[in-house]
């Protein structure tokens, strides 16, 4: 049973319609671990474990009479907190004013999940308010990396890249802004894809405030799993036109561009001065590329968007933080505006401009979109010659637990040299951020410090199995999932 544990979705149905297990007993196995190792990595935070397993004996009851929902049939999935969950305890890691939040709907992409079969019986650990690219708040505490406790499994959806790194859960359901599925995979070894905008609901994510209807700029749902081949399941359950839209559209992605590994047409940006790569990450990432060579790919290590890395950063936190500023409360916000018009002109640090894009104007909010614009149509061009870009998710590997209450003032090591803490995220988690492409994460060995190695595969618009895919043969070459020992 614990080989199950460590098993795809996509193994563990196969198993179940062969009979060779039951939904009971896969939820009886994960409950029994997240038992066992919540006190070593505390990634799922709430279950609902009798409602769960009664579930789940009805669902073998409805395959034994080959009655099945849909896809996921009496699979057992977790999904992020920040995600509604009727009748199941929903903080958003233990965000001030949702402590007993008990929601009477489920999210959309969390509906969906149900009506496809599956059996959401617990909720995994998230940052307050998914706001760090770490995984602790007052409520739950800290997540740890299971390949190394003392290091963070990243953030924000760091309880979901855990509960599959562990074996906790067959399935999870995490969310993406400025790299929340993409930089927690990475950290702890296994897969998570970051949807292209818009194809998968956001409703009933908080933030924005329970109840809230427009979707928010830049912000994605997607899987996080240990298999490539599970990403493209799940997606296929939750990216779908949204019931009003559906009286007029349908969603139908295209398939990958390409068969084989030697078919694709590839090209790679490793490093960049405006984001350095840690070198121990950046050894193993071009010997990635390396790989990849031998195997008969064709990689460009010179081809890149037709923009600077730097130029791109910038943007994003424009975008990024004028969207986030309505839901700032007002006390906050007016003191962020008056801090922001005693700035000098010519202050431009992290910190200024962070305060000045979360007062932005209207105006300068749709100047942003236009420049946005313009970087997705030298994307375009890129995907007429590329097929995907491969590059690193974060500048370094899992790094240790910084918890000091300052954000502007933590740092992070890379090479030896102190770079801004919330700097880092905006340089290679917004290549597909900023331009609402599909960004997937894939495992890829092993740093020589014995840390999971991720890279990240960013596909043209629309075509989220094309990156999925190139994740998957990439995986096959270089890595893919790995059980951390002792677990």
């Amino acid at each position: 049973m614990t080989d199950l544990a460590f098993s795809s979705a996509t193994a563990l149905l196969t198993a179940l319609d062969l009979r060779e297990t039951s939904s009971e007993e896969l939820l009886k196995l994960f409950l029994s671990r997240i038992e066992r190792l919540s006190g070593t990595v505390n990634a799922v935070v709430t279950l609902d474990g009798d409602r769960a397993l009664a579930e789940a004996r009805r669902c073998d009851e409805e395959r034994s009479r080959g009655d099945l929902r849909g896809p996921l049939h009496g699979l057992p999935v977790t999904v992020k907190d920040s995600f509604e969950t009727e009748g199941l305890l929903t903080t958003s890691g233990g965000a001030p004013g949702l402590e007993g939040y008990v929601p009477e709907r489920d999210a959309k992409a969390v509906a969906r999940l149900k009506a496809a079969g599956a059996i959401v019986f617990g909720k995994t650990n998230l940052s307050t308010l998914a706001m760090d690219i770490q995984t602790y708040n007052t409520a739950f505490g800290t997540t740890n990396n299971p390949w190394d406790p003392a290091r963070t499994a990243g953030g924000s959806s760091g309880g979901s890249a855990v509960a599959m790194s562990a074996g906790l859960s067959s399935l999870e359901l995490g969310s993406d802004l400025g790299g929340s599925i993409r930089i927690p995979a990475a950290f702890c070894g296994v897969f998570g894809h970051r949807p292209s905008f818009g194809i998968v609901p956001t409703r009933g994510h908080i933030p924005g405030p329970p109840g809230t209807l427009a979707a928010p700029d830049l912000e994605t749902a997607g899987p996080i799993a240990r298999s490539a081949e599970d990403l493209d399941l799940a997606l296929r359950v939750v990216a779908r036109a949204d019931e009003k839209d559906a009286v007029a559209w349908h969603l139908k992605l295209p398939p990958p561009r390409r068969r084989g590994l030697a078919d694709y047409r590839l090209a790679a940006w490793l490093d960049d001065s405006a984001a350095p790569v840690d070198a121990a990450l950046r050894e193993r990432l071009e010997a990635v590329v390396d790989e990849l060579r031998a195997a008969g790919a064709e990689v460009d290590t010179e081809a890149r968007p037709g923009f600077a890395l730097v130029d791109n950063a910038r943007l994003f936190m424009r975008v990024m933080y004028g969207s986030m500023s309505p839901g700032l409360p007002d006390g906050q916000f007016e003191k962020l505006r008056t801090r922001a018009a005693g700035l000098a002109p010519d202050d431009d640090s992290f910190r200024a401009r962070l305060t000045r894009d979360s007062v932005q104007t209207h105006r300068d909010f749709e100047l942003a979109r236009e420049a946005r614009e313009r970087m997705r149509s030298l994307w375009t061009e890129f995907f007429r010659r590329y097929d995907a870009l491969l590059c690193p998710v974060f500048p370094t590997p899992a790094f240790p637990h910084d918890q000091s209450p300052n954000f502007a003032k933590r740092t992070l090591a890379v090479n030896g040299v102190p770079e801004p803490y919330l700097g880092t995220l905006l340089g290679w988690p917004a290549l597909a951020g900023l331009s609402s492409l599909p960004g997937t994460a894939a495992p890829v060995g092993f740093t020589r410090d014995g840390l999971p190695a991720g890279i990240q595969v960013i596909g043209p618009y629309l075509e989220d199995r094309t990156a999925i895919h190139v994740a998957k043969l990439v995986a096959e070459v270089s890595g893919g999932y790995v059980a951390p020992p002792g677990l």
